[in-house]
């Protein structure tokens, strides 16, 4: 039987989503299959977690030590959003420590999480995306400038965060400086994008068996000015599964969502999100490592695509110990 690590937290405070996405995965773990162990990376330490009891984390191989004896994982499911675990920084860890992991690489969880890079790459392989402009806070900035190249309204989000923590609809010059300030909270690097009057969805697409797999497109309603936390997390949103889209547009963003996932080189879960303006959807942002809970998008979109999540864990564990065996070729 497999020894399975669920690791879950983190060191942003994404660590609360992680730690409500950590049980359904763990539950979805096949127990006949596998031996599974919660495991905590937060910033106070780094624990396995068993039957309420905490046992540090040996940083050295992530192995742990219950009475006297060594114990050490098979592979990894990683479940952290936003640092260490969504940015490739534990990724390289494993790799180095030689413990197989769920997910893409390194260098694709370093590249998604930087949705200035990302958005360069795929540039490249025809992505459509919003007007952008990119802020680093300790290099001079014009904010007039800027508003004649974006325009208004525009978004103000960090560079480098998830679960929309620190973004700012910006409607007015006025409210520019505090949405850089709000910004700047989480990131010292800050894109400005262009609003685009659209139809906005989400899109998991997953390395499944092999084959890249769109699993489904869901339409996103907020009842906010935009996809906040509180859209995300609190209920201010309708999220509809499959989207309210007529069949040639669905059929565009299926191709381009796979595209998207394929120009990146990408394994694992992932969820995208577009905002389609006549019939074309424009690339935001992507989630290596998107929520988990009941009530997120993903395991709707599973739901809805009979796609069982015992069966997707099963292969994403599957990939990762095919990964370490070309590691160690």
């Amino acid at each position: 039987m497999l020894k399975v690590a669920v690791v879950a937290g983190g060191y942003s405070d994404e660590y609360v989503v992680s730690l409500k996405s950590c049980e359904l995965v763990f539950q979805s773990l096949n127990p006949e299959k596998y031996q599974k162990v919660r495991v905590r990376i937060l910033k106070e330490g780094w624990y396995a977690e068993i039957d309420g009891e905490k046992f540090p984390i040996d940083k050295s191989d992530f192995s742990y030590e219950k009475e006297g004896e060594k114990h050490r994982f098979d592979c990894v499911v990683n479940i952290i959003h936003g640092t260490p675990g969504e940015d490739g920084y534990m990724q390289a860890y494993w790799e180095l420590v030689n413990v197989p992991y769920t997910g893409c690489n390194f260098y694709q969880s370093a590249l998604t999480f930087n949705k200035k890079d990302c958005i360069a790459v795929l540039e490249k392989y025809g992505i459509p995306h919003a007007k952008s402009f990119y802020i680093n806070e300790f290099l001079p900035y014009n904010i007039d400038e800027i508003i004649e190249k974006i325009g208004l309204p525009c978004f103000v989000k960090p560079n480098q965060s998830g679960s929309s923590l620190g973004i700012t609809k910006v409607k007015s010059r006025d409210e520019f400086e505090p949405a850089l300030k709000k910004a700047f909270k989480e990131d010292k690097e800050v894109l400005v994008e262009s609003f685009l009057d659209g139809t906005e969805v989400s899109v998991g697409v997953i390395k499944y068996q092999g084959e890249t797999k769109v699993v489904g497109i869901t339409e996103i309603v907020s009842h906010n000015e935009f996809f906040d936390y509180e859209a995300k997390y609190e209920g201010a949103s309708e999220e509809i599964t499959p989207a309210r889209i007529e069949e040639k547009t669905y059929k565009k963003v299926e191709e381009i969502a796979a595209r998207a996932y394929e120009s990146l080189q990408m394994t694992g879960i992932s969820r995208s999100e577009y905002i389609i303006v006549n019939g074309i959807p424009y690339f935001l942002e992507m989630n290596t490592l998107p929520g988990f809970s009941p009530a997120s998008i993903f395991p709707q979109q599973a739901k809805i695509a009979d796609l069982a999540l015992e069966d997707l864990f099963d292969s994403e564990i599957e990939l990762a110990l095919n990964r370490k065996n070309l590691w160690n070729a």
